[in-house]
Order: C-alpha cells, then structure tokens, then sequence
C-alpha cells in the first residue's frame, strides 16, 4: 500500500518523477499547498479500505464453516426450545436463559455481516428472505420473561428453525419451487375435483342403500374416495360393495388410475420442472456473485491507480487554467 501511494505521489509531482508536464507550475503549486492533493489521497485511501473491509465480510459470508456453524446454531435453538418443555431445576432454568440470549446475540451479528457484506445496502432488503431473517431475529429479541409476551417469543423461538431454509439453497429452491408451481397446479386441483364429484355423485346414487355411513351424501362419498384414494383399508369398501354389485371393482380401480396415479404424475412432472427453471437461475446467480466477489476481492493495481490519477491530473491542469485566466484579469 504505501509503495503504491509512493508511485501515486510521484505521478502527482511532475518536478520529482519527470513524466508529465503542466503549463502552469505556479497554479500546481498553490494548489499543492492548499491539501487538494491530500483530499484526493485521502479519498482514495477511504474508498479501498471500504473495499477491503467489504471482502472481509464477503468472505466470511460466503465461508463453508461459518454456513454450517450457523445451520448448527439453528439447530441447537430448536432443540433447545424443546429441551424447555419438559420439567427443570433452576439451575437448568438460568443455563437455557443464557443460552437462548447468546444465540439471539449470534444470529443479529450473523445478520449484520450478511447486511455489512451487500455492495448495495438497500439491495439486502429487496430479498425475501433477508426480510424473513431479519424479521425471525428481530421479533426473537422479545424478553420470554414477560408473562403477556412470554407466548409469542417461545413462538417465535420455534419458527427459528424456518431459517435452515433460507440458509441452505436447496431448501430456498424447494420452498420457492413448490410456490411458483401453485398457479399451474390450481388448474390440475380443478380437474381432480371434478373427478373427485363426478364419482362422489355416482357412489351417492349407487352405494348408498348398501352403507349409509360411507355413501349417505355427496359429502361423505367425497371424504370416502379420499380414503380410497390414499388407500386406508379401501379393499373393505370394495368388497362391501362387490356383494352387491360385482363389477364395482371398475368404478374404484379407474378412480385411483385417475387420482392416484395419472393427476400425482402430473403435479410431479409440473413440480421437477419449475425446479429446473429454478437451479437455472440459481446457478446463474451464483455464477454472477462468485464473479462480483472475484471483483471485489482483487485489490487495485498500480496501474489503475495510474490511470484513475491521470484524469485527476487532467482535472487540475483545468483548474490552473481557470486560475491563470483569473490571475490575467
């Protein structure tokens, strides 16, 4: 660093290093003695110790250990908010106290470095799940002494476990996959309903002489298909009915060919694609931070320095001009 402002302070001092000239050395001069050059080191010294400071944060964010020791503290917290159900000494009482503060202290500094790391800070809260975070760790610093409170931070201190899935990237596709695909599976519902009525209706009307109690209504034939559906001891309602009507085995083997099999197919095949849609653009998300951190991580070199105090330079050679005018008049 100092070499690099040696050389930076040698491109300013045309006298010393003899590679640029200037039309108006008096003018250069006054304006050395007014620290105008000063606040330009100053400020350029300002801006790579930001940047320096950034990649620390970039790095410790982006860190293998800290993510897992973070997904281990997740853990811990939910374990230890079942560990307070059961009965305790007061000895116990005071060590889950402790501990519970020390992991609300960790996860506001783990939020702060994952706040401190954003090139745009008001980028952090355009995404969800920082909001999400924020809010968990936020509400979670409610003191669970407090009889009126006492429920809603235990509450909160449960829903801190929802925080693996921002964490770790697979559950946040998962999560986010399942949501995008609910607008296309609405329409799959739709028909599996009206499967769901149309043999619903021809149960009622067939079956409900043989058992009331499964086939009495529309109603309750919707909730015996589901059994059917889900197979909970299905074969004793087709046999029920088999005594009656011996070809009823057609109408419950085609009702699970339709529900069971071909509409699960679908609401599977549409969910593993908005998945792939999603690793796409996961992967290119990671691919574009991974080359912004790259970036960042890679400290000014002494000849963009050069470059970067060659406009400078030019800068000033406009300002003595202005000054020499002003000197003639």
């Amino acid at each position: 660093m100092l070499l690099i402002e040696y050389h930076v302070y040698l491109s300013l001092h045309p006298l010393r290093s003899g590679l640029y000239t200037f039309t108006h050395q008096s003018s250069i001069d006054s304006l050395v003695e007014s620290n105008i050059l000063s606040a330009i080191f100053y400020k350029l010294r300002e801006s790579m110790n930001a940047l320096s400071l950034q990649a620390k944060f970039i790095r410790i964010r982006s860190n293998k250990l800290f993510e897992i020791f973070v997904i281990s503290v997740i853990i811990f917290s939910a374990l230890l908010v079942g560990a307070k159900t059961y009965e305790m000494s007061v000895t116990m009482y005071h060590v889950t106290q402790f501990l519970d503060w020390f992991i609300s202290a960790f996860f506001l500094t783990e939020i702060t470095i994952r706040f401190l790391a954003e090139e745009r800070k008001r980028d952090f809260f355009k995404n969800f799940w920082n909001i999400f975070d924020t809010l968990i760790v936020i509400v979670s610093l409610i003191p669970a002494e407090d009889a009126d409170l006492a429920v809603i931070a235990r509450l909160v201190r449960v829903f801190r476990v929802l925080r693996m899935i921002s964490i770790i990237p697979e559950l946040r596709i998962l999560l986010v996959s399942l949501v995008k695909a609910l607008p296309q599976l609405g329409y799959v519902m739709l028909l599996m309903f009206i499967i769901f009525y149309i043999y619903a209706a021809i149960g009622s009307t067939l079956f409900e002489s043989i058992n009331p109690d499964l086939w009495g209504d529309i109603a309750i034939s919707l909730l015996t298909l589901f059994r059917v559906m889900t197979f909970e001891d299905w074969t004793d309602v087709m046999y029920e009915t088999m005594e009656v009507y011996p070809l009823s085995w057609v109408f419950y083997l085609t009702f699970i060919f339709f529900t069971a099999f071909a509409f699960l197919n679908m609401v599977i095949g549409i969910v593993v694609s908005v998945m792939e849609q999603e690793n796409e653009l996961a992967r290119k998300q990671k691919a574009k931070e991974d080359a912004a951190e790259h970036d960042l991580e890679e400290e000014p070199t002494l000849s963009d320095l050069l470059v970067h105090i060659k406009g400078l330079q030019q800068q000033v050679e406009q300002l003595s001009a202005q000054t020499s005018k002003q000197e003639k008049v």
